[in-house]
């Protein structure tokens, strides 16, 4: 399996994840009857049918065994029961989970295949600007790994580390990420009706900025420190607000958060069975 359209793909759910990774493989040519779901909900169901032409079906059919590769798409505390439904048609495939909190030992476990990829994406997948990280146990080929770049490349980009634990400051980092800058976003918004600018234009500049900034900082050499330090005149506004944050201890507060999250995901891997 070179390509992620080589074969049949089986997604056990269909969600939001589940739902851009099979637009990525509709765009890119695959044929709807090479994708198989499984997916509980009828009105999920119903939204795969109109938006990609393919049938989603209520429960696991040995039409799974077609598979060989097989995505894990559902929420983490239902992953044992939908695991049990299917493992006698999946044990022969490959597997890529993209749960939260599910480790590849308990996917080997449920699934009976050793060859796991374990993949954090985040939510700007949906729209092809998220950034995922990868873990693949030793068991899973360069063809599959490869199998697997192809599938997700439509979402983002992409990240292999060598050790499974890296995935969780992975998950804190850009896996929760976004909700990190969502938060910023609304403080912006929020300050900037507070100075008498209508909602629709604090909306406008702080997107513009969040944006307009990270890209900068993707395209310049200079670390970010380096560039903050540019947009920073003592004594000036910049200057005063960056003392506010610096007094407020904004900097270890966000350390502390994202180290939050670790610990979380960490605990969520042991919640459910390791």
């Amino acid at each position: 399996m070179t390509t992620a359209s080589s074969s049949a793909i089986a997604f056990i759910g269909g969600g939001n994840m589940a739902s851009a990774l099979i637009g990525g493989l509709r765009r890119g040519g695959v044929a709807a009857g090479d994708i198989l779901v499984v997916e509980p909900g009828a009105e999920q169901r119903e939204r795969l049918r109109h938006a990609f032409d393919i049938v989603a079906h209520e429960h696991a059919t040995p039409a799974l065994a077609a598979a060989e590769l097989v995505v894990w798409a559902v929420k983490p505390q239902l992953f044992r029961e939908a695991a049990a439904l299917c493992r006698e048609h999946v044990a022969g495939a490959a597997q890529l989970s993209v749960m939260a909190g599910i480790r590849s030992d308990a996917v080997v476990r449920a699934s009976g295949s050793e060859r796991v990829v374990r993949a954090m994406p985040n939510t700007p997948a949906l729209i092809g600007q998220g950034i995922a990280g990868l873990y693949a146990r030793p068991e899973v080929g360069a063809g599959e790994r490869a199998s697997v770049e192809a599938l997700l490349a439509p979402t983002g980009r992409l990240l292999w580390v060598d050790r499974e634990a890296d995935l969780d400051a992975v998950t804190a980092l850009s896996a929760s990420g976004p909700a990190y800058v969502f938060l910023f976003l609304e403080a912006f918004m929020e300050a900037a009706v507070d100075m008498g600018l209508s909602a629709e234009q604090g909306r406008a500049l702080a997107l513009g900025t969040f944006a307009g900034a990270t890209a900068l900082a993707e395209q310049s050499p200079e670390p970010p420190a380096v560039l903050r330090e540019r947009v920073t005149s003592k004594g000036g506004t910049t200057h005063a607000a960056l003392s506010a944050m610096q007094a407020d201890g904004v900097r270890e507060a966000i350390v502390r958060a994202v180290r939050a999250a670790q610990r979380r995901a960490a605990e969520l891997g042991d919640e459910f069975g390791g």
